[in-house]
């Protein structure tokens, strides 16, 4: 990283970042360019681990790029606010976030609706009662991190 001033290098204050975004984007290998999708998301993170779950249709350019390749770049980010200096003509962005690596994994039916409930915990919906009749058309899937950095540009 080359503003090492503005990396965040505690593993809980990543995750408190990661838990103030609301998208999550996520590139898949497309040949020449990468794919790269805006996602809401709910994450599980314990021990050093971070798995991020997903949730769409049940078919779509992304799963057929999955099944192809099962590595997965993310990023999100937060905390947005323009910095000006007009003084000097300068203008800058406060920010917080964070990108990785990983692997992501489509789950299975019985595995659907725990991770359904972690994408509406991060949007604090505990306890949300959605259609169970929905569970069959929509595909659920996690990406497992790998490795991951964090960036902070506060507001001075």
């Amino acid at each position: 990283m080359r503003r090492k001033d503005r990396e965040v290098t505690d593993w809980h204050e990543i995750i408190a970042i990661m838990q103030r975004c609301d998208v999550c984007r996520i590139a898949l290998n497309n040949g020449d360019f990468p794919y790269i999708l805006p996602l809401n998301f709910g994450m599980e993170a314990a021990d050093g681990r971070v798995e991020l779950y997903f949730h769409g249709a049940t078919a779509g350019r992304k799963y057929e790029l999955i099944r192809r390749d099962d590595h997965a770049a993310f990023e999100m980010d937060c905390s947005h606010r323009l910095i000006t200096d007009p003084e000097q003509g300068n203008c800058s962005m406060a920010y917080e976030s964070v990108i990785g690596q990983g692997r992501i994994t489509l789950l299975p039916e019985g595995e659907k609706p725990a991770a359904l409930e972690r994408i509406m915990l991060h949007y604090r919906q505990e306890g949300f009662a959605y259609s169970q009749a929905a569970l069959p058309a929509t595909t659920v899937f996690k990406l497992t991190v790998e490795r991951m950095t964090a960036k902070r540009r506060p507001v001075k």
